[in-house]
């Protein structure tokens, strides 16, 4: 988190009424958008001054949002690039432009998630808890959190060098690609909603206590919305509706079913789980996607 911004507690709410905010940024969906932006990328975007923990889990509605405009970077290098490189490279490239789009952040949650599971149990639970908490927060990356991190890359890039192929809609695969990320952000959302924190500080926390049903619906609605707005480019896509409600079907069970096995591994989530069931999210969303396209055709 950026040194220029600086958690407000619930035990110093009241405090928050002398903050001294910049007209442009308000206590608005303005500042929790911009801090999704800030916690999901790179991107220079910086809210500053005192801002409280429910403002930070309310960023999390915004989160598709985040995804919308990482998809959009996916399908504008997809479409530049294809006409002057061959599909391989503009899979591998495009990997890589999401990467670096956020700093390779939830690439590094897998490889610590994966780590901390791959430890060997001593026979007391508790015990098996504490180590497996203590790997995750270790910045060093084992063997299997390696392993997770090139099997994902890997599997990332057969999918989209696939979707590439040519189809007789040949906006659909683009337009697939884009709402990768707005899907996967979304599950994330999912996650947090019905898991509960493994720790006792971190963002994690922050965002697995404050968030509520509103930020799950405000979040859905927005992964709908741009659906929605793909569908209003190329009417055709209205046959692959079911593909919409078959992807929010699955993510979903993946993400519930995530929360449920971490807690029972680490008695709760952790930031580096969200980032492991964004990953995991895309993959699958990929997988799907091709899966229907392939046998709708």
């Amino acid at each position: 988190m950026s040194e220029e911004l600086r958690v407000v507690s619930k035990e110093d709410k009241y405090n928050n009424v002398s903050l001294k905010i910049s007209p442009a940024i308000r206590r608005s969906s303005v500042t929790r958008f911009l801090l999704a932006f800030q916690f999901l990328t790179i991107m220079p975007l910086k809210v500053k001054g005192n801002v409280s923990e429910k403002e930070i889990a309310q960023s999390a509605a915004f989160f598709p949002a985040v995804g919308a405009f990482q998809g959009l970077l996916a399908l504008l290098s997809a479409l530049l690039l294809s006409k002057v490189l061959p599909s391989e490279i503009v899979s591998g490239l495009i990997i890589l432009i999401l990467i670096i789009s956020n700093g390779g952040f939830h690439l590094d949650g897998l490889a610590d998630t994966f780590d901390a599971l791959s430890v060997k149990s001593s026979g007391n639970k508790a015990i098996d808890r504490e180590k497996m908490l203590f790997v995750m927060k270790d910045s060093a990356t084992g063997a299997i959190g390696v392993t997770a991190i090139v099997l994902t890359i890997l599997l990332k890039f057969l999918l989209i060098e696939n979707l590439l192929t040519p189809y007789p809609l040949p906006l659909v695969p683009y337009f697939m690609l884009f709402l990768m990320p707005v899907f996967s952000r979304w599950s994330m959302v999912t996650a947090i909603f019905h898991g509960k924190s493994a720790k006792q500080d971190g963002l994690g926390k922050i965002f697995i206590d404050n968030t509520g049903a509103k930020e799950f619906l405000l979040s859905t609605t927005l992964a709908v919305g741009f659906w929605l707005f793909v569908l209003s480019f190329t009417l055709p896509m209205l046959s692959h509706l079911p593909l919409l409600l078959l992807s929010l079907f699955v993510l979903y069970i993946l993400s519930f079913s995530a929360t449920r096995f971490f807690d029972k591994k680490f008695n709760g989530l952790t930031g580096d789980n969200l980032g492991a069931i964004s990953e995991i999210s895309e993959i699958l969303f990929l997988l799907v996607t091709l899966i229907w396209l392939q046998h709708s055709i």
